[in-house]
């Protein structure tokens, strides 16, 4: 089962910038459909961005414009850059595998440990 790491989270000021990295293990990660998700305190988990295998984006309202979601199959890796950061924007950050089926397999569902983002003042 692929395992995920995130990184890159941290405090930085309304109108700053971070980038997340979502490191995965395994021999088929070019071919996962991935994203990223947050949890603000007192509230669900909502989808920020998402993309595809061949590289189709998909972001939540609250983020077009601002983030950015990539991915970088040479390096096992999934990107987050979060460009003009406002304290609504403050939550755990976490990368996902959704379920999901090629080759002849199922892959569960898998979430990383999260990595905190804080924007404030």
């Amino acid at each position: 089962q692929v395992q995920l790491v995130e990184s890159g989270g941290g405090l930085v000021q309304p109108g700053g910038s971070l980038r997340l990295s979502c490191a995965a293990s395994g021999r088929v990660f070019s071919r996962y459909f991935m994203g990223w998700y947050r949890q603000a305190p007192g509230k669900e988990r909502e989808m920020v961005a998402t993309i595809t295998s061949s590289g189709s984006t998909n972001y939540a309202d609250s983020v077009k414009g601002r983030f950015t979601i990539s991915r970088d199959n040479a390096k096992n890796t999934v990107y987050l850059q979060m460009n003009g950061l406002k304290p609504e924007d403050t939550a755990v950050y976490y990368c996902h595998v959704p379920p999901q089926s090629f080759n002849g397999y199922y892959y569960s569902a898998v979430w990383g440990q999260g990595t905190q983002v804080t924007v404030s003042s």
